[in-house]
């Protein structure tokens, strides 16, 4: 966690309502450093169905490894993260203490470990003592509560300057339904995902294969849309929870439900606002940029080329620099690989056109 703010905080952090069925407490058990909050336990209502993304990363941490294990059953009851170190490249250890955390975890909260879900960020290839977790969670379920969501979303933090928060609401039949989310970043920032942890709730009723759908689709054009560093973690991961509070007479049961669409832009809403949130509070950054590519073949091929120019070195240095030296965007296009005709390039900064038909 940086002392210093990062110039493209924001200028206020959300307010975020409770969401029934959703409490939390974060403690510091001294995983790296003594004295800070690095541990979150969150419980869960019976009923709670889960949906995640995780890293592509072929070096995933374990508890990546235990979430894409127990996510088939789609009951959740409980999560657990921790902060100053990642277990990840930890071999047998790892496994073993991912296993220990969430039968310490489970025992807080009177459920089975495969219904509780783990993310870890910190540290790469150092051995995490889970037994630190034993002293802490117990208390943690006895203070568990709904409503500080800034004080979870600051128990991930790492070299972050500022908690993420986001919020929205849908409409929910005759009801309304809330979707929060919270994130932390802010190194090894790229596709696939882009992120370190995120997590999101709603009291919305939602059978966990629809929820894994909505997940899957908005993920593309949010989480998977950003960069910082070009460099993948290996313990991305972004679930969603349903507490099912609100439809609970009549949950969503099919995609084509004519309550998903609104369900479907708040979590769009919360979704691409973390990820922005994220990139502000890259290592180092100092610019926001957004990369338009319009004209391409194909939705695909147009991700690659806005990638290419995104993740560029000299384009980078040329922004960093504020030099409007379009040279190196025709370099960055040239070198994806894509279909571009050359002589009908067009580059704008911003609202200014620097090359037109190729000159």
């Amino acid at each position: 966690m940086s002392s210093v703010l990062s110039p493209l905080a924001p200028k206020r952090f959300a307010t975020l309502p409770p969401i029934a069925g959703v409490r939390f407490a974060s403690a510091a058990a001294g995983i790296r450093y003594s004295g800070r909050t690095d541990v979150l336990l969150m419980a869960f209502d019976k009923g709670t169905q889960a949906a995640g993304v995780f890293t592509r990363s072929q070096c995933p941490s374990a508890p990546v490894e235990w979430c894409r294990h127990h996510l088939g059953g789609g009951d959740a009851r409980g999560l657990l993260v921790n902060s100053g170190n990642a277990n990840a490249f930890t071999g047998k250890r790892g496994r073993e203490a991912a296993e220990l955390s969430a039968g310490y975890a489970a025992a807080a909260l009177d459920c089975a470990p495969e219904e509780v879900f783990l993310a870890s960020t910190g540290v790469i290839g150092e051995p995490l003592d889970a037994t630190k977790f034993a002293g802490v969670v117990t208390g943690l379920s006895a203070q568990l509560a709904g409503d500080d969501w800034r004080a979870t979303a600051e128990a991930m933090m790492t070299t972050d300057t500022y908690p993420k928060l986001a919020t929205a609401s849908a409409a929910f039949g005759a009801e309304q339904a809330i979707v929060n989310g919270i994130a932390k970043g802010a190194g090894m920032i790229a596709p696939d995902m882009a992120t370190m942890l995120a997590f999101v709730f709603t009291d919305a009723a939602v059978a966990a294969p629809v929820l894994q759908t909505l997940l899957a689709e908005e993920v593309a054009d949010s989480f998977n849309a950003i960069t910082v560093d070009s460099d993948t973690s290996t313990s991305d991961t972004l679930m969603v929870f349903a507490t099912g509070k609100v439809g609970a007479g009549a949950p969503i049961v099919a995609y084509d439900d004519d309550r998903v669409p609104a369900l479907r832009a708040a979590l769009r809403t919360v979704l691409r606002d973390l990820a922005h949130q994220v990139v502000r509070d890259g290592e180092g950054a100092r610019k926001f940029l957004t990369v338009t590519v319009t004209g391409a073949v194909s939705k695909a091929s147009a991700r690659k080329i806005g990638l290419s120019i995104a993740n560029s070195p000299l384009v980078k240095t040329a922004i960093a620099g504020e030099d409007a030296n379009w040279g190196r965007v025709v370099m960055a296009v040239g070198k994806a690989g894509e279909p571009a005709d050359r002589d009908r390039l067009a580059i704008w900064f911003g609202d200014v056109r620097v090359a037109v038909d190729g000159e």
